[in-house]
C-alpha cells in the first residue's frame, strides 16, 4: 500500500542519472519510499536530459506537494575550477554546466555528487554500513569507482575525486602486470582495467583465448570448470589488493562493494581472507559487505545529499 505523504515532514528528492535509464525517487525522512519513477536516458542528447530531469523532478514535486531541492548523481562530476562536468562515459555531459543549467531550469537549488558517492553515501545513511563511522564504497561493474563517506557524510576534497581508486595503479604487481592494459584515461595499469567487469573477461580472454562476460565466468566456475575458476582467483587476489591499499591509507570499519560483481558471494569471504596477507596491522577489523540497497542505492544516495 502506498504511504500518504505527510508534509509536516522532511523529504527529499533524488535522481540517478545513468548510461540507458534516469530514475527518480521520493524519500522520507525515516528512508521510506514515497514515489520512485523512471525513463529511458535520451542518447547523447544533453537538452532532451535536462528536460527528462525536469519532467522527473516535476512527478516527485506534484507527489510531495510542495517545491523540493534535488539531489542528483551523475557519472563523472563537476570540476571545481570551472563548474563543467567531467569524467563522464554519459559524454554528452562532459564540458556542459549541468547545475548551473538544473538550477535555472528548475528554479530550485541543486547539488550534485558523483554516482559513486551517492551508492556509498546511500549505504552508510540507511544500509548496510549505517553503523560504521567510516565507510569507503566501491562500484565495480562496467568501470570501477568510489567514494567515502565519515560519520554520514561524503568526503569531498579539494579536488573532487575523494574515493576514485579506480585510477590508481594495481598495487604490488606481478611482473606479468605491468605495465598493464591500457586505460580510457591515458594510462596504463589502472585498477579499473583489472577490475571491472571488462577487466575480468579481457583477463580471461588472455589466459583462455575464450570470450566470456563476467556473469558467464562466475557460472562456469559455480559449475567447478578449473579455468573459470583459475580467472576469478586471480580476480579476488587483485581485488584483495586493491583494497588493501584503501584499507593502509584510509582505515574504513566498512567496505561495501556495489555494481554487477558484487553479487558474486564468494567475494565477501576470499577477499576478506586474502586481504590479511597486504594490510599493514596485526589485526583486521574492516567489514566487507554486500550492498542492502542494490541497484537503488544510488538514487537514494541522491537524495540524501540533502539530509542536512
Amino acid at each position: 500500500m502506498t504511504k500518504t505523504t505527510d508534509t509536516s515532514n522532511t523529504l527529499f528528492a533524488g535522481i540517478d542519472l545513468g548510461g540507458s535509464k534516469i530514475e527518480a525517487i521520493l524519500l522520507d525522512q525515516d528512508g521510506e519510499e514515497l514515489l520512485r519513477t523512471r525513463c529511458p536516458t535520451p542518447a547523447n542528447d544533453y537538452t532532451g536530459t535536462l528536460q527528462a530531469i525536469e519532467d522527473l523532478h516535476g512527478k516527485l514535486e506534484s507527489r510531495a506537494g510542495r517545491p523540493l531541492p534535488l539531489g542528483i548523481g551523475t557519472p563523472g562530476s563537476p570540476s571545481p575550477q570551472t563548474g563543467l562536468m567531467r569524467n563522464a562515459n554519459s559524454t554528452c555531459l562532459n564540458g556542459q554546466p549541468l547545475l548551473q543549467d538544473l538550477e535555472k531550469l528548475l528554479d530550485r537549488p541543486v547539488r550534485i555528487a558523483n554516482d559513486a558517492d551517492c551508492f556509498t553515501l546511500s549505504e552508510a545513511v540507511d544500509g548496510a554500513a549505517s553503523d560504521a563511522e567510516i565507510v569507503f564504497g566501491v562500484i565495480i561493474g562496467t568501470g570501477t569507482g568510489g567514494g567515502i563517506s565519515i560519520n554520514g557524510n561524503l568526503l569531498q576534497g579539494p579536488n573532487a575525486i575523494a574515493g576514485e581508486w579506480g585510477h590508481n595503479p594495481l598495487p604490488w604487481p606481478a611482473s606479468e602486470e605491468t605495465p598493464g592494459p591500457p586505460c580510457y584515461c591515458g594510462k596504463h595499469g589502472c585498477i579499473e582495467t583489472y577490475l571491472s567487469g571488462p577487466g575480468l573477461a579481457n583477463e580471461h580472454l588472455r589466459r583462455t583465448k575464450k570470450t566470456l562476460t563476467a556473469p558467464q565466468i562466475a557460472d562456469l566456475a559455480a559449475q567447478g570448470k578449473t579455468e573459470a575458476e583459475a580467472t576469478l582467483r586471480i580476480y579476488e587476489d587483485r581485488l584483495a589488493r586493491g583494497l588493501a591499499s584503501i584499507i593502509n591509507v584510509l582505515d574504513p570499519h566498512a567496505i561495501v562493494l556495489g555494481g554487477g560483481l558484487s553479487q558474486l558471494q564468494r567475494l565477501y569471504g576470499n577477499v576478506s581472507r586474502q586481504w590479511q596477507q597486504y594490510v599493514f596491522s596485526d589485526t583486521f577489523r574492516t567489514q566487507l559487505l554486500p550492498p542492502h540497497f542494490g541497484d537503488s542505492s544510488g538514487v537514494r544516495g541522491a537524495a540524501w545529499l540533502w539530509r542536512d
